[in-house]
């Protein structure tokens, strides 16, 4: 049985552990394409894992997660689907919906019998396992003004669910707000959190983001046709979907994406527990 490594200080993942990793996240993304594809979901890969598959055909090497967007509606099918097609022996979803004490405002499909736990988020009360993060979405105001003031409740929303994790990894002002909004209900979160969502979901929108994830500088969404017009992309020897403009995409999120970041930035995030499979 492999050991459960761990230190609340965090440490650096080695090559070889981080190549495992990498390994059963393609187990869960298989196992993803597997599923949207049985149930007519459309999805596509985003962030860092498409940025990956263009750069070098695979995930960029010090790359410790992968990125599966869906539009708002496509991602309910998906977190239903789950609960009769996906291999329970194996795998779990997790989002907020199901998962008491879950602080993310997206999902994450996880591998069982592992331990991925990233520092800081030693204490949360669910289980963590190597995961794939579920990206959902939403359409956005194409209003200037009430576009800022959605920007404005993004930004809440996020601080609101980071609170958790946030106070523990702060000082000053920064910790005290952090303690504040931690103070909220749950329940009350979620229950604003959903009508938040409700409030946009199926309205026509020229532009799509992730509620409670940050957006480019200087950018207030995504161009919604980088989720509807698709085609495909080779990722580690599999073929799966992105955006026909990611060249687009990439260029809006990350500006130059061919460049290579500096050396001290290529680094995984830092990790307080870790558990591979049995080998």
């Amino acid at each position: 049985m492999q050991d459960i490594k761990a230190n609340r200080m965090g440490y650096k993942i080695s090559e070889d552990e981080l190549r495992q990793i990498q390994v059963i996240q393609l187990e869960l993304i298989i196992e993803l394409d597997r599923i949207c594809k049985k149930c007519g979901i459309k999805y596509n890969i985003v962030g860092g894992t498409m940025l990956g598959a263009a750069r070098c055909g695979g995930y960029i090497p010090w790359d410790d997660d992968a990125d599966i967007g869906f539009l708002r509606q496509e991602y309910e099918k998906f977190r239903k689907a789950c609960k009769s097609e996906l291999d329970k022996s194996r795998f779990y979803f997790q989002d907020y919906r199901n998962t008491k004490g879950y602080r993310w405002g997206y999902g994450k499909l996880r591998r069982k019998d592992t331990k991925f736990v990233r520092l800081y988020q030693e204490d949360m009360p669910y289980e963590q396992g190597i995961f794939i993060d579920i990206m959902p979405f939403d359409s956005i105001p194409d209003n200037i003004l009430i576009r800022k003031i959605h920007f404005f409740e993004c930004f809440l929303y996020r601080k609101a669910f980071w609170a958790r994790i946030g106070k523990n990894q702060s000082v000053g002002l920064e910790r005290l707000a952090y303690l504040i909004l931690d103070k909220i209900p749950e329940k009350r979160l979620y229950k604003s959190y959903n009508r938040f969502i409700s409030h946009w979901t199926g309205k026509e929108a020229k532009e799509v983001r992730i509620l409670t994830f940050p957006t480019p500088r200087g950018k207030y969404g995504y161009d919604i046709r980088w989720y509807t017009e698709l085609s495909e992309i080779e990722f580690e020897g599999l073929m799966l979907p992105c955006a026909v403009d990611y060249d687009g995409y990439l260029k809006y999120k990350y500006g130059n994406y061919m460049e290579l970041p500096p050396i001290e930035k290529r680094k995984t995030h830092p990790v307080s527990e870790l558990k591979l499979l049995d080998i």
